[in-house]
């Protein structure tokens, strides 16, 4: 693989995050996908897992200021540019946005399409999580996941083409996206995902 520079290190990039986010809602779910996106770079890109990272960070950055679809990830651009971000770095977030903005770039890295196919993921699971006796991810099963995912009304803004999109990209089926996906969550064992408070 190769070598993938983000243009800033982690603790800048959650001082960026944190500049431009008040909410907790927006940092916790940033770090939630940070975390999700280096399971998975451990797996199938360990050397390039703070790039992972960080792009997981930072997916969000601009939403709690500027919350629409001709705005989201384009004005991430300009913030991430100002502190020395790179190009590739923007690439990647752009891309999650790519089905909504036609001017953003499609996924093409593999770091790329898991972005796009588990960052709802997580919100629908840390939703799911929270309706649950335990609310905790780490008995938590596909089986449980797929009835959620078949009831449009449970966490509705959690957009299930998204995901089913992403999988296909990833070329997997949906169970598979949805074991991984738990089990990158149970890696790092949160309480609760920041989508939750919207179920």
């Amino acid at each position: 693989m190769a070598h993938l520079d983000a243009g800033m290190t982690r603790d800048q990039a959650f001082d960026l995050l944190k500049a431009h986010n008040k909410d907790a809602f927006h940092i916790e779910h940033g770090e939630t996908v940070e975390q999700t996106m280096r399971y998975f770079a451990r797996e199938f890109d360990p050397e390039n897992e703070e790039f992972w990272g960080i792009v997981g960070l930072l997916h969000d950055l601009d939403w709690e200021e500027y919350p629409t679809i001709e705005d989201h990830t384009m004005r991430a651009a300009e913030m991430i540019h100002s502190v020395g971000g790179s190009d590739e770095l923007i690439h990647a977030i752009q891309s999650h946005t790519s089905d909504l903005n036609d001017q953003c770039p499609k996924p093409e890295l593999f770091m790329e399409k898991i972005l796009f196919a588990t960052e709802e993921l997580t919100g629908l699971i840390g939703a799911s999580i929270k309706m649950r006796p335990s609310h905790s991810v780490m008995d938590f099963t596909v089986k449980s996941l797929k009835k959620k995912f078949k009831d449009k009304r449970f966490a509705a803004g959690v957009s299930r083409d998204v995901i089913r999109q992403g999988a296909d990209m990833l070329g997997w089926d949906l169970d598979e996206l949805f074991s991984r996906t738990i089990k990158a969550m149970q890696s790092f064992a949160p309480d609760r995902d920041t989508f939750a408070s919207q179920a």
